[in-house]
């Protein structure tokens, strides 16, 4: 019974970028599509799923989402200086697709098994410099996260994807990060990827 709890259905929003649990995403709603699934999200509370797109395109045509994907929740609306609907979404829990279908307005919905939440894990003392970068990156890049507090940055689910987010990686690196299910692969991948980003 357990396992049928955590299995629901989603609209899908296939997207080029990866939203991470707890992550941040802005988004500028235009097709007919979203906009209707945007407002169904808050008249009933709901949330959708955010996939990176394997194939296709945000706009036009139904792209083919990645299997595993964030569920988001709208945390804020905004009109834009360019009239359309700009929406804030943070990620919550991590689903794996189990089947598509794609409505007559190109809306593609999912069915969805909800991954468990990721343990609090002590980051050890060899990714203390994961700990040192973040708290640059967040300075600079995550006004949101300024006032986290120091034992955020000891829960080594929190710091790796907090990394993900904001460390500049090619989409498919961030996705990979995102499917890895124990914290401290996810450090050590991060860790042997930082040389890329020192300056020379």
């Amino acid at each position: 019974m357990a396992a049928q709890a955590n299995r629901t259905t989603l609209p899908l929003f296939p997207l080029s970028t990866v939203l991470v649990p707890r992550g941040q995403l802005q988004l500028r709603i235009f097709e007919r599509r979203y906009l209707d699934m945007i407002r169904d999200c808050a008249r009933t509370g709901g949330g959708f799923g955010v996939c990176l797109i394997l194939k296709g395109h945000e706009v036009g045509e139904p792209a083919l989402p990645a299997a595993v994907g964030t569920e988001a929740r709208i945390v804020d609306f905004h009109h834009r200086d360019d009239g359309l609907l700009g929406i804030l979404a943070e990620g919550g829990e991590r689903f794996r697709v189990t089947q598509t279908r794609v409505r007559s307005d190109g809306l593609v919905t999912g069915d969805v098994e909800r991954w468990e939440p990721e343990g609090t894990c002590a980051v050890p003392v060899e990714f203390a410099l994961l700990q040192t970068i973040a708290e640059r990156l967040i300075e600079n890049m995550a006004p949101h996260w300024r006032h986290a507090s120091p034992s955020m940055y000891e829960d080594a689910s929190w710091l790796g994807f907090r990394l993900a987010e904001l460390l500049p990686l090619e989409p498919g690196e961030q996705q990979r990060m995102l499917e890895i299910t124990h914290p401290m692969l996810r450090l050590a991948e991060l860790r042997d990827l930082l040389p890329r980003f020192q300056k020379a």
